[in-house]
């Protein structure tokens, strides 16, 4: 616990802190779920300060929360969310995890080596972003999917994020803000439907705050690796 505190700066704790709580309290107002929501909020929410560290503890904690978020998008036929986490997040975590593992900054487990993209690979993830997405769109729309230009613009940054992900790149944590705004709008049109589920708005509404200053951290990151 000791070296928990001293790892993480006095805003980290409290970002986790006040993340956390407002998790909890809006379980308790709208009844949210239960401890399956609460649960995966929280998971979810960790993973995103440990990647804030470039902690591949995280990873291993997105491929739980993938888990658990496909069950809940599938209750509410989000079938979008549920094929994009279970088939895609979920894979390309697994993948993260391995790539940042082997990729430790000065040979410390608990930090990855920031990686730069070249131009040449930006466009390729440009053009790969936009052939899954018109894929999963005729997926998405066979299965009668809830929702279905936002689900499918989900898939987008959902896909773009993890890439970046497990090719260690800053801009991860920019694009899955951006996925977490998107997923606010769609859960926003849940709970108008069931006002439990606004439960999962306020956990992306919170990951939006983790993930912009996972993306302040990397840039400090990168510049002290290469300093250091």
């Amino acid at each position: 616990m000791n070296r928990l505190r001293t790892y993480f700066t006095p805003f980290e704790r409290a970002l986790w802190l006040s993340s956390a709580g407002l998790i909890v309290l809006s379980a308790v107002l709208f009844r949210g779920g239960g401890a399956l929501f609460v649960l995966t909020s929280l998971i979810g929410v960790t993973s995103l300060i440990f990647a804030a560290k470039g902690n591949p503890i995280s990873q291993a904690l997105m491929i739980v929360f993938s888990l658990l978020y496909g069950w809940i998008s599938w209750t509410f036929s989000y079938y979008g969310e549920m094929i994009t986490y279970l088939g895609m997040t979920m894979p390309m975590a697994a993948w993260s995890l391995i790539a940042w593992l082997r990729h430790p900054f000065a040979g410390s487990r608990a930090q990855v080596t920031v990686n730069r993209l070249k131009a040449g690979e930006i466009v390729f993830l440009a053009v790969l972003t936009t052939a899954v997405t018109v894929g999963f769109y005729f997926i998405l729309r066979a299965f009668h999917t809830a929702n279905l230009l936002p689900s499918t613009l989900s898939v987008a940054t959902s896909f773009a994020a993890a890439y970046l992900t497990a090719r260690r790149s800053a801009w991860f944590a920019l694009a899955y803000a951006m996925n977490d705004l998107v997923l606010i709008v769609l859960w926003l049109l849940a709970s108008l439907t069931d006002p439990s589920y606004f439960t999962v708005l306020v956990c992306f509404a919170v990951f939006f705050v983790n993930d912009l200053y996972g993306f302040l951290s990397w840039r400090r990151m990168r510049k002290h690796q290469k300093t250091a």
